[in-house]
């Protein structure tokens, strides 16, 4: 069975092309900065063609869509009803889901006989208890609006989850596992007998951690205070919390690799406040789970840097600690089998 797995950004797409027999890579492709999918997509077909592979002759095409709301909890046949409720979600993730839709969009257009599935960020959170996903706000605004806590990352917890698992030779709805996306995104999931109870994201990837250069966790007066005193509006809020905040903000460098090998003040301030806020997340999720079978680190950062891992585990009193490299690409594939 061949799966091909795409993954639609404004303006990249990325192919991946798996043999589920074993699941091997037969192909792939980055492509950047195109001007549409279709013909980023057109240029897909040639390439595969050239290793005598017809994209027509697929067995299906899964999607990575970010948000999938309160709708979608599992990976979904596209329909053009699923469409339009995708495309209804673009109101809560207003840079990822229309582009995400844009390589549905392609596919359909190009290959119209193909099956098409979704597999969302947020379906893995869908498990989250209530008191987990609610804001303290005026209850009309969950219900009139949808504001609640969503959580991202989710097809990647849920395959180093699994992963983790298999280390440990124990049924993952058997386990309890703190696992952490550590990048220049990063989000951290308390996970009980195999289910996301709680994570660090929230209505928006911006919740949380301190990242790359995004702010994570603040006081949200502070936005109010900044738009009262300075005029700040809306798309300068947005871009500062965004795209200037995080380590980039502290420091003025948002690469971790270049702030832990400098010797400035303010390098060190940005390390110790990143770490500072993995470590209370990990604890908050060690009261929460009550027992930890096992802490599990994937993503740039968790994977590669051994000096951030150190620092987080330190003194934690944990058993077993996993570095995990994820594959969101299969685990999308596997979801749509």
């Amino acid at each position: 069975m061949k799966l091909a797995v795409i993954n639609s950004g404004s303006s990249s797409l990325k192919f991946k092309l798996f043999n589920m027999e074993d699941e091997s890579v037969i192909f792939q492709l980055n492509l950047e900065e195109i001007d549409s999918h279709v013909d980023a997509l057109n240029k897909v077909i040639e390439e595969l063609s050239k290793i005598g592979i017809s994209f027509y002759e697929l067995d299906a095409v899964g999607h990575r869509v970010v948000h999938g709301g309160e709708k979608f909890k599992t990976a979904t046949l596209i329909t053009s009803e699923v469409i339009k409720k995708i495309d209804k979600l673009s109101l809560l993730a207003p840079l990822h889901n229309p582009a995400n839709l844009q390589g549905i969009i392609s596919v359909a257009h190009i290959a119209p006989n193909i099956k098409q599935y979704a597999v969302f960020d947020t379906a893995f959170h869908t498990t989250m208890p209530q008191e987990a996903y609610m804001y303290a706000l005026p209850y009309e605004m969950y219900e009139k609006y949808g504001i609640r806590r969503y959580g991202f990352h989710g097809t990647s917890h849920f395959y180093i989850a699994k992963e983790a698992a298999k280390k440990l030779n124990k049924p993952l709805n058997e386990l309890n596992i703190i696992s952490m996306h550590l990048g220049n995104g990063e989000s951290i999931c308390a996970i009980e007998n195999g289910k996301s109870i709680d994570t660090s994201m929230g209505f928006t990837p911006l919740e949380g951690l301190i990242m790359g250069t995004r702010s994570g966790d603040i006081d949200p007066a502070i936005v109010l205070y900044l738009q009262r005193t300075l005029g700040y509006d809306v798309n300068e809020m947005d871009n500062i919390l965004n795209k200037k905040s995080g380590l980039k903000g502290i420091c003025g460098e948002s690469d971790v690799r270049t702030i832990i090998a400098s010797d400035d003040q303010r390098s060190k301030l940005a390390l110790d406040m990143m770490v500072r806020r993995v470590r209370k997340y990990v604890g908050a999720y060690m009261s929460l789970l009550e027992r930890v079978d096992a802490l599990v680190f994937t993503g740039g950062i968790g994977e590669h840097s051994e000096y951030i891992r150190d620092r987080v585990t330190k003194n934690l009193d944990v058993k077993n600690v996993f570095v995990i490299d994820t594959n969101e690409e299969l685990e999308i594939a596997r979801q749509i089998i």
